[in-house]
């Protein structure tokens, strides 16, 4: 793998622990697609840094549980804007 993917890959994982960025978040945050963010954290990340991946794995099944909820809220302040 090429270095600057695994840099990539490391960056990533960082900003995700530490704000617990969803993976739309983080490929705004860093310019890349949202394809290439969960690639990188879910199968690039496994076999760089296992314990990071484990905490990453962890973020975001807990995003994916709570997506519902931030989908209502965004719609509500949608509909509450147009009016």
């Amino acid at each position: 793998m090429k270095e600057y993917i695994e840099i990539r890959c490391r960056m990533l994982a960082d900003y995700i622990c530490t704000t617990g960025a969803t993976v739309r978040d983080a490929s705004r945050k860093f310019g890349v697609s949202k394809s290439t963010v969960h690639k990188d954290v879910t199968a690039r990340l496994e076999g760089i840094d296992y314990a990071k991946f484990l905490d990453v794995k962890e973020i975001l099944e807990k995003n994916l549980k709570e997506r519902h909820i931030r989908g209502g809220d965004a719609t509500r302040e949608k509909y509450k804007r147009d009016r």
